[in-house]
């Protein structure tokens, strides 16, 4: 008899067994995320508020024009949320759905850290 499922993490699953929603909650996780710029974005504003040119500064590869696109998509897709104060004036932060992605980043760091390391010691 099978257990219920309550966290991917708990299971080992064959694809059989994989329930679809699991696969459509990943499948969605890496639609926000896909993209060269989205998680440098997001990045730049796990620190807090920034405006359009702070988040330029912190990125500094990217163009105003990719920019513009990648803070659209986040705030479509409910990761960013931005404030126009006056015109001219406008401030980008994380939403509460954007914070909570910090855990999974500092995952994917130590993860990409060790990972870095053990490619290192194999060459």
């Amino acid at each position: 008899m099978k257990k219920p499922y309550d966290t991917w993490a708990n299971y080992r699953l064959s694809p059989e067994d994989c329930p679809k929603e699991y696969m459509l909650a990943l499948n969605d996780a890496l639609n926000v995320f896909t993209g060269k710029w989205k998680l440098h974005v997001i990045g730049a504003l796990t620190t807090g508020r920034k405006r359009f040119s702070e988040i330029e500064k912190f990125i500094p590869d990217i163009n105003p024009r990719m920019l513009s696109k990648e803070l659209k998509d986040l705030e479509i897709n409910g990761i960013v949320s931005r404030t126009v104060q006056d015109p001219g004036f406008v401030e980008y932060e994380l939403t509460k759905s954007g914070r909570e992605i910090k855990p999974v980043f500092d995952a994917m760091i130590t993860w990409g850290l060790a990972h870095r390391q053990e490619i290192i010691k194999q060459l």
